[in-house]
């Protein structure tokens, strides 16, 4: 299997160094989270896109797409199932601006996670926070599709978010869009907030996997914590998943090569095989 990093584990380093040291520890991809190239990605262009994908590229490294989509810039102005039609439509197109930004890169996925972004609002019915949704994605993957970009919709834990909380009512998401361009991102320490074993979620949701996330409910990258990945990579081969996996934490201690170079190992050892 191949592997990636997300590059915001290099805190405040330059794009080009980071590059560097993901390839110097052995990956093969970096995922790229908007705002740690400009704090409002709406001021960012495909030309500045194209010259960031081109700085992975001349390191030696593949760039997987964007993630970390809707926590820049901040304010209440970008949410999915928000009765408020405004912020919705500046929601979508908001997403069509990153999907161009994507491919300008040479990236292929979208992993859509934001779960503050997509929260239903009190006094809000489950059906019409689901119906905002469907009809906001549709209008993106109406942008994405030609692009050869996908919108891979991450479900996340009920401490994290009130909807999309597993992979099953994901799918069924995914299925109202009816998109080639709208899939399923699976994450490890989502995933461990479920209450099903991995392996099965994995194995029933497969048909629409297009992205995987490595890690540990610690916050920490995979093999740092409880969870043995070993199941979980076998799954994965079973499948016939043929994707990334992609190392993505959210404690930065000690430092992003340690972490880097810390996770590879375990990837190799256990993914690998």
């Amino acid at each position: 299997m191949k592997f990636a990093i997300c590059n915001e584990t290099y805190q405040n380093w330059p794009l080009q160094q980071a590059c560097e040291d993901i390839a110097a520890a052995g990956y093969t991809g970096i995922e790229i989270a908007p705002f740690t190239l400009d704090e409002d990605p709406l001021t960012l262009n495909e030309s500045q896109a194209e010259a960031a994908g081109l700085v992975a590229r001349e390191a030696g490294l593949d760039v997987i797409g964007l993630h970390w989509l809707l926590v820049r810039p901040k304010g209440p102005t970008l949410h999915l199932t928000t009765p408020d039609a405004a912020v919705r439509q500046h929601t979508v197109e908001y997403a069509q601006h990153l999907a161009r930004l994507c491919a300008a890169m040479g990236g292929n996925i979208m992993v859509w996670g934001s779960p503050k972004q997509r929260n239903i609002a009190d006094g809000q019915s489950y059906d019409e926070a689901f119906g905002h949704a469907a009809d906001a994605l549709k209008a993106i993957c109406e942008v994405a599709e030609p692009l050869d970009v996908t919108i891979a919709l991450e479900p996340l834990g009920e401490a994290e978010t009130n909807f999309l909380t597993s992979a099953a009512e994901t799918v069924k998401l995914i299925e109202a869009v009816g998109s080639s361009a709208c899939r399923l991102h699976l994450d490890v320490k989502a995933m461990s907030a479920e209450d099903k074993p991995i392996p099965d979620i994995i194995r029933e949701s497969a048909p629409h996997l297009a992205h995987f996330h490595a890690n540990d409910p610690n916050l920490r990258g995979p093999g740092a914590g409880d969870v043995d990945h070993t199941p979980i990579a076998a799954v994965l081969r079973e499948v016939g998943y043929e994707g990334y996996v992609s190392v993505e934490v959210f404690k930065y201690d000690p430092d992003a090569p340690t972490i880097a170079r810390e996770a590879i190992d375990y990837l190799n050892r256990v993914y690998g095989v």
